[in-house]
């Protein structure tokens, strides 16, 4: 099977957000489960020239817009799997990834360069694999090629994967035939509202949907998080498939991480004692072991639900436990982050902004991990805690209620706490249940064992891709 995956950023190239990080594990995860993988994104300022092996490219001639664009294309094995990068600077080279009113003609411009070069470096692929909104113009111009004929395209489908509806790509309809989707086929792919939307289009062209947790998939389908699209959602709830995400346990894994002052595993938890320590130590917090850490490593916006953090810090705080976090966000936030710092400097640990080194060793320090969630396609910290042998506190939404289990006293199953309503109230009641068991060591590291040995890895989920793959081909 030959798969090629377009994203619009992913790592170790480019990375805002989530998308990055799966984009960037799963071609190489797909190889490693024997998929003929690749990967195409933009080349970005931001993208280091290290990472780059060589020129694959030098003239990629693109029709665009009436007239002939000429691009460059960068060959790297940096993500552990072939990538190409698309170099049109005009297009890519800006401050920030994203942002810009023209962001849906620069990835219009990403796809269709894509596809030009997917028909130049080899033979037909099996599955193109488009990933949110900035990939929607693909899925229709894919469609259209079958539709219209071209041999190269006859026998590919295309999968596409919702990471967060809530980001659409809507523009005005007046943009599309600018754009070479002119035509009446395209206009009712994109047609969403009185306006243009590449997330639209992408969830009505494709041949297989997908989306990054089984409960999301359930979720989008309803009008409170449908965003407008619940209708189709359920209209095509055949071709809609959740898959959790993975883990890409080359670089979470607290056994060989190299960011962490000791290792450990689930076998051996003394190495995770010494984070604490080290991690206590960085933040000028005293260092009294017997109390826990509760952690949040976080962008501070109303999807994570850090209204909830606020509203229950002060309870936390009063049974003398620390609170450390790490974020950047709203303004708002971050000034609370900061005084409750200044309130409370011998419990409170903060860094506003963010540090990947620093995050991987909140995640191996802390005891606790707070994600109190309003919506969640997915989440990865989650899974990085429950591999740290950090207690993940959650709200069962998205991937959050299908990657963690309640514990439960009786059967000794579950590997954290999830609360359902959005209310203070319950979040705290489950933040005292888990100090609770906190204060029972042989039970608390039976829920740390449980988290720990769970297979979240990428290769786990490329398996059920490429189960979704062989579905769509069917």
């Amino acid at each position: 099977m030959r798969v090629a995956v377009l994203a619009a950023e992913a790592v170790p190239y480019s990375k805002t957000g989530g998308l990055g990080d799966v984009a960037g594990a799963l071609p190489k995860a797909l190889r490693r489960v024997g998929v003929d993988s690749l990967l195409i994104t933009p080349l970005y300022r931001q993208t280091k020239e290290n990472l780059l092996d060589h020129l694959a490219i030098d003239d990629l001639r693109i029709d665009w817009r009436g007239r002939e664009v000429s691009a460059q294309v960068y060959y790297s094995e940096a993500s552990g799997a072939p990538t190409f990068l698309i170099h049109a600077p005009e297009m890519f080279f800006r401050d920030s990834i994203y942002g810009y009113r023209e962001d849906y003609e620069r990835f219009a411009f990403f796809n269709h360069a894509a596809i030009v070069l997917l028909r130049r470096v080899g033979k037909p692929l099996d599955i193109v694999h488009l990933n949110d909104w900035h990939c929607g113009f693909a899925a229709v111009e894919i469609a259209k090629l079958r539709r219209y004929g071209d041999g190269f395209w006859r026998n590919t489908r295309t999968v596409f994967s919702i990471h967060n509806l809530a980001y659409q790509g809507a523009f005005g309809m007046e943009e599309l035939w600018k754009l070479g989707f002119g035509d009446d086929f395209s206009r009712n792919a994109f047609a969403f509202d009185g306006a243009a939307s590449a997330m639209k289009a992408g969830l009505a062209d494709s041949d297989m949907l997908s989306t990054v947790s089984r409960r999301y998939g359930f979720e989008i389908q309803q009008a409170e998080n449908g965003y407008g699209l619940d209708w189709l959602l359920r209209q095509r709830s055949d071709r809609l498939h959740g898959i959790v995400n993975g883990v890409d346990y080359d670089v979470w894994n607290p056994e060989t991480d190299p960011e962490l002052p000791a290792h450990f595993s689930a076998h051996d938890l003394s190495g995770k004692r010494e984070c604490k320590r080290a991690l206590l130590n960085k933040f000028f917090l005293p260092e009294n072991l017997d109390q826990p850490i509760f952690a949040s490593v976080t962008r501070l916006t109303a999807q994570k639900g850090f209204e909830l953090i606020q509203q229950a810090i002060g309870e936390i705080l009063a049974t003398g436990a620390y609170f450390i976090a790490l974020g950047s966000g709203a303004k708002e936030s971050e000034d609370f982050l900061q005084r409750l710092r200044n309130h409370a400097p011998n419990q409170v640990g903060i860094y506003i902004g963010y540090n990947e080194t620093l995050a991987h060793q909140i995640e191996a320090g802390a005891d606790m991990f707070l994600m109190p969630s309003r919506f969640e396609p997915c989440g990865l910290n989650q899974m990085y805690s429950l591999r740290y042998g950090t207690v993940p506190i959650v709200r069962a939404v998205g991937g959050l209620d299908d990657t963690v289990g309640n514990f439960d006293r009786v059967s000794g199953a579950g590997n954290g706490f999830k609360f359902d309503e959005f209310r203070a109230d319950k979040f705290v009641e489950k933040i005292y249940e888990a100090l609770f068991n906190y204060h029972e060591p042989e039970v608390w590291r039976r829920i740390q064992g449980n988290g720990m040995t769970i297979d979240n890895s990428w290769e786990n989920a490329a398996r059920k891709y490429v189960r979704l793959y062989q579905m769509t081909r069917a």
